[in-house]
């Protein structure tokens, strides 16, 4: 049993999550901190929704785990043998009261495992493995703590932290279940000691999202609207807008973007553009020719007209000489000419006015209660303080490429690697672990958090959680995960969990 002693003076050397002040609920004498996360039901609600929207949008855009950057991944280190701090202890799992009716030679993977996604310090979408363990009111998901605490940027718990089991390609068949309070031991939430690389983590309800119905309302209503909304917004002419904007039943919004009026520049300015302007002949005669503004726009323009409409233009041309600069003639047949004259200007382009109406919809029926977590999939028993050199079945989403580039595995389906776990406890100067219990298995991250289940039943798909994967090692030298390894349950994992084990949650809606 290792501890974090504290230095000669009394100064802490807290670097990790509550080094600012040692928030939270732990003290030194305790073995448990905790702290919360999504603090409401409508706080839930709205990080639900975020994964969920468009067809699980944000839930396929996340990727594995980063935490373990390829310099870590380090041949273990042999640190003898482990005395367990407790007598060996469990907490039965939940989900068996059916007896199997026949037995199979298949792997059979767990229902109660699944994806943890959440948003990291840096905005980023990831996820890691977990699993739904047994607890008083079946709300409960086990992994690793560093899926749950950013110990990256010494900030708090994850953001926006949802656990969902099964999860397939933006799926959520048994719901989507956010995190309400994260516990882990005190030494991680502190200092960041990767021995106690572990959290438990209690769930609302899970909640379905989908299935719902827009309905069109008041943009108040919308505003008002706490569920999914979407506003639509369309292009109309001007007469539509005046109607709207004078009609007090109208439920949609009405607005108008003004546009720029264009700019006079010169042909060199980036996407000008050339017009004419009608000058007199005069004029034209001086003007260059080529490219630029006043220059000759093209050959003079000459329309015959009739005598009546000669003299309608000399009559406007006697009022406003500048806007009628035309030349009208009479030829000797007694035919009527106006011959119009044209110089360049260069403008930068300007916008139009446009006109545009806003549509209002709520989905009505969208989100639905799926229910606790432990009823829907079951729940993996807990054990501690369990000899070494045990069977395990461990199981996990890998995704990274091993650091030599090769990409077995993708993260869409889980994986399971099976085998006894080290007799002696390992460490890792990467990560400064000691005491930690380790798998030959070629799983890469993504994996991370997934359950080391003892005592596995296939058939009944349950198991005993005694260990979650942490970290991924190489031992042989060839650039290969080839071992992974788990913190060691004792008693004081025990303590976290069974912290953890009694306290409710509640739903969503």
């Amino acid at each position: 049993m290792k501890r974090i002693l504290i230095p000669a003076g009394g100064a802490l050397l807290a670097t990790g999550l509550l080094a600012a002040g040692l928030a939270g609920t732990a003290t030194a004498a305790s073995d448990v901190a905790s702290d919360p996360m999504a603090k409401s039901a409508a706080d839930a609600k709205a990080i639900a929704q975020f994964w969920a929207e468009s067809n699980g949008a944000a839930l396929k855009a996340a990727t594995q785990s980063n935490i373990w950057d390829n310099k870590d991944v380090a041949k273990l280190q042999s640190k003898g043998g482990y005395s367990a701090d407790t007598k060996p202890g469990s907490a039965s799992p939940i989900g068996q009261e059916k007896k199997p009716a026949v037995k199979t030679q298949n792997v059979n993977f767990p229902k109660t495992i699944g994806k943890v996604f959440f948003v990291n310090a840096k905005g980023e979408k990831k996820w890691c493995s977990a699993t739904s363990v047994q607890a008083q009111y079946r709300n409960l998901v086990a992994t690793a703590g560093h899926c749950v605490y950013d110990t990256a940027h010494n900030t708090d718990v994850m953001s926006k932290w949802v656990f969902v089991p099964g999860y397939y390609q933006g799926k959520a068949p048994w719901g989507i279940y956010v995190g309400k309070q994260a516990f882990t031991h005190y030494d991680f939430d502190v200092y960041e000691d990767y021995d106690r690389d572990y959290a438990f983590v209690t769930v609302y309800n899970g909640i379905h999202v989908g299935g719902g119905k827009a309905k069109r309302v008041s943009e108040a209503e919308y505003d008002k609207y706490q569920g999914i909304k979407e506003a639509k917004e369309i292009e109309i002419s001007e007469a539509e807008y005046k109607k709207c904007s004078l009609d007090p039943t109208e439920t949609d919004s009405c607005f108008v973007k003004k546009g720029e009026e264009a700019q006079e520049t010169g042909p060199d300015y980036p996407g000008a553009q050339v017009a004419k302007v009608e000058t007199t002949k005069a004029k034209y005669d001086d003007a260059k020719t080529g490219k630029g503004n006043g220059y000759k726009f093209g050959e003079p323009v000459t329309e015959n007209v009739t005598a009546a409409e000669a003299a309608d233009y000399k009559a406007k041309q006697a009022k406003d000489a500048e806007k009628y600069p035309a030349v009208v003639d009479q030829d000797d047949r007694g035919n009527w000419t106006i011959t119009h004259y044209y110089v360049q200007q260069w403008y930068k382009p300007g916008t139009p006015t446009k006109y545009y109406k806003v549509s209002f919809y709520i989905i009505e029926g969208f989100v639905r209660d799926a229910g606790r977590l432990g009823d829907n999939v079951g729940g993996q028993g807990v054990a501690w303080n369990q000899p070494t050199g045990k069977y395990v079945r461990v199981f996990g989403y890998p995704a990274a490429p091993h650091p030599d580039g090769n990409k077995p595995y993708t993260g869409v389906t889980p994986k399971w690697c099976y085998g006894k776990t080290t007799k002696k406890l390992v460490g890792s100067a990467a990560k400064k672990i000691e005491e930690h219990v380790a798998l030959k298995c070629a799983m890469t991250e993504g994996a991370d958090g997934g359950p080391w289940l003892l005592k596995y039943s296939n058939n009944k798909r349950l198991g005993y959680v005694n260990g979650v994967t942490s970290t991924f090692n190489d031992q042989d030298g060839n650039d290969r995960v080839d071992y992974i390894s788990s913190p060691y349950f004792d008693g004081e994992t025990a303590s976290v969990y069974k912290a953890a084990a009694k306290v409710w949650s509640g739903k969503i809606i």
